[in-house]
């Protein structure tokens, strides 16, 4: 694995040495970042099932200001660990252990508001529709945030959850696709 584009550029990182993770593919992070940037100027990022942290390493490579890395397997927070001291970035990041909802919860008591969360959780093992919910319930975005799910690519998302709109959907082979929402009203659907 490599970071694609931005400061750190051709960096190699290291996946998470088990097979309970699912590595975001350089082809996938490539089209998701052209779809939400590609670069950015400052910022908060969220990268929830962070696995590697290979989507938020992506995130501050390409401008991204600060970010959090949460992930429930040690595993995963040792590869992240050992990612964010290789590039050098510990500064500019938080990593938690623990569970992705009682991570949402935490970031709306700090009252944060994130200007890109990532959700790539295990395909089919937690709610997406759990999750949005309470994104948009504990209102951790705003107007221009961007909420990033990555699943399998023949599973449709809804398009609105709560205050949360489906801006657009791209499938990359029959194994993964990318749907995109952010904060809105019905009028556009």
């Amino acid at each position: 694995m490599r970071v694609v584009a931005g400061l750190y550029k051709g960096h190699r990182i290291d996946a998470v040495p088990n097979k309970l993770t699912r590595p975001t593919t350089d082809k996938v992070k490539e089209a998701l970042f052209q779809m939400i940037g590609p670069f950015f100027d400052g910022g908060l990022f969220l990268d929830l099932f962070a696995g590697s942290g290979a989507l938020g390493i992506e995130a501050i490579s390409r401008g991204m200001g600060q970010g959090i890395f949460v992930d429930q397997q040690s595993k995963a927070i040792q590869t992240i660990y050992s990612n964010i001291k290789k590039l050098d970035i510990e500064s500019k990041v938080e990593v938690y252990r623990t569970d992705a909802f009682r991570a949402l919860k935490a970031a709306s008591k700090r009252e944060l508001i994130f200007n890109i969360i990532f959700l790539d959780p295990p395909y089919k093992k937690v709610s997406y529709e759990k999750l949005l919910k309470q994104i948009s319930n504990y209102n951790l975005c705003n107007e221009n945030s961007i909420v990033v799910c990555e699943h399998g690519g023949r599973d449709t998302l809804p398009n609105h959850i709560e205050k949360l709109h489906k801006i657009k959907s791209e499938v990359y082979g029959s194994e993964t696709a990318i749907t995109l929402y952010q904060l809105g009203d019905d009028s556009g659907e």
